[in-house]
């Protein structure tokens, strides 16, 4: 059976289906990038939308960053892609916040304080490196 309704003030489609006369409710979301390429295949636009984009309306971005693990072979599977326009300060921010939500993410999904805190650490390290390169590269 399939739900159409309302939440939050946008359109919601729900699938449920029934088990062992048990009613489930099933979800379904989804991200969408696209990317469009120069002439020699690098990056130049990278759109994205997805069915909870808390940003309405914007659809843009310089960088994306998708790791999928790989229960298979028991390793991560990446892709990392940026347009010429993201600027080398920006890179290396967008990568600590992404390593220190990584930090958030490992204590909330293994409870391990010790590491999420040592990438948190390394993370602060990093952001005073970057901020001091910033302020020396403004003289």
């Amino acid at each position: 059976m399939i739900f159409y309704g309302e939440y939050l003030g946008r359109p919601v489609r729900s699938a449920y289906f029934c088990a062992n006369n048990n009613l489930s409710l099933m979800k379904k979301s989804e991200i969408n990038f696209a990317v469009e390429l120069d002439n020699q295949n690098v990056p130049d636009k990278i759109f994205w939308d997805a069915t909870e984009n808390p940003n309405e309306g914007i659809s843009d971005t310089r960088a994306i960053a998708v790791a999928v693990w790989d229960h298979y072979h028991r390793g991560t599977l990446k892709i990392d892609l940026w347009t010429k326009e993201m600027e080398v300060f920006d890179m290396k921010r967008f990568y600590i916040e992404i390593m220190s939500g990584i930090a958030d993410t490992l204590l909330t999904a293994t409870n391990d304080k010790k590491m999420a805190d040592g990438i948190e650490n390394l993370c602060q390290q990093l952001s005073k490196s970057l901020d001091e390169e910033i302020k020396a590269a403004e003289q």
